[in-house]
């Protein structure tokens, strides 16, 4: 995938999937011996929000780690194990990690994205209440941007999340609030693409992926807990109406469910006439996974759930994204 002359892969990271600066998580360490690699997977950062931010999953204090080894905000984990054990036999995550962050200050400051070697991916998201501070917020991390921008040495593009805080909101206030961010992030000059969740609903990216600013569009972010309870059985799936991380939020549903939801969003996309680059993701738990989002014509795929769900696969996830894409 090429946007702007710059060549990201065929296949990236999900945000977050590698922390905020690819380091990777505690538990890498083991799923390595279950054949692990990223190799030739673009790195996506982990979603940072302007301020710090304490989300659910706490961290070491000055620190980009987590404080717990397996945090309680994400399934399976060590501390549901018959309910963790089910949700990895039948490849599904649960995650309410809140964009947990020192804030992008303290990240830029780091230097760490600026000495990345390989085009790469930073995202971003705007967490107030209102359009109008969302948009705000936006043009301050801009601004924060383009100051440590002259001194990165890899190309890099932005991902602006737009899956969490315009759920529910009227299409109309999505696509005004989208264009207008895109506009704002224009004056960097770098890729832009915009991630949603496939509650977005398609004619509305398919003006917004209209716009000049609009590089290309990542598609999905998690499913909300309880969302399309005509399709999905969350409680066959997790045994109560109750989401297992109510405390949390309820969370967002990650892995296999995805991947069929993602295929009829991009062939809807497609139908309507939505031509720029779709970067796709959801459900992707083996190779042939990959085929299905080529077929309906998406232009690169991202993974991250089965880096924790089926470890051993990522490697031939990869190979085919560049057999196929």
């Amino acid at each position: 995938m090429r946007l702007k002359g710059i060549d990201f892969g065929s296949i990236l990271t999900a945000s977050g999937a590698l922390g905020f600066f690819g380091e990777g998580y505690f538990h890498h360490k083991f799923l390595k011996l279950l054949g692990l690699k990223f190799d030739k997977c673009t790195f996506v950062a982990k979603t940072t929000t302007l301020f710090a931010r304490d989300g659910n999953m706490p961290m070491k204090k000055n620190s980009i780690k987590p404080k717990e080894i397996f945090p309680k905000c994400i399934l399976p984990n060590i501390y549901r194990p018959i309910l963790s054990a089910k949700m990895f036999f039948n490849g599904i995550m649960l995650n309410s990690v809140g964009l947990s962050g020192p804030g992008a200050k303290a990240l830029f400051e780091t230097g760490s994205w600026q000495s990345q070697t390989k085009p790469f991916f930073i995202s971003f998201m705007s967490v107030e209440k209102s359009a109008e501070e969302r948009i705000a917020e936006l043009e301050k991390f801009v601004r924060l941007f383009m100051d440590y921008l002259p001194d990165f040495g890899a190309k890099v593009g932005l991902q602006i999340n737009y899956s969490c805080p315009n759920v529910g909101l009227n299409p109309e206030h999505l696509i005004d609030e989208v264009k207008t961010g895109l506009k704002i992030a224009s004056i960097l000059g770098i890729p832009l693409m915009p991630k949603f969740n496939i509650l977005a609903p398609v004619g509305a990216i398919r003006e917004i992926s209209d716009i000049d600013e609009c590089d290309a569009i990542c598609i999905s972010n998690t499913i909300p807990w309880g969302k399309f309870p005509e399709k999905i059985n969350w409680k066959k799936m997790f045994g109560s109406d109750v989401s297992p991380l109510a405390e949390f939020g309820g969370g967002g549903l990650s892995g296999r469910p995805l991947l069929l939801f993602v295929a009829e969003w991009i062939e809807k996309a497609r139908k309507l006439g939505v031509q720029k680059p779709i970067n796709a993701g959801g459900g992707i738990l083996s190779a042939d996974d990959v085929d299905l989002f080529k077929y309906v014509s998406a232009d690169s795929v991202f993974i991250g759930s089965v880096a924790n769900l089926r470890p051993w696969r990522v490697q031939k996830i990869i190979q085919r994204a560049y057999q196929l894409f």
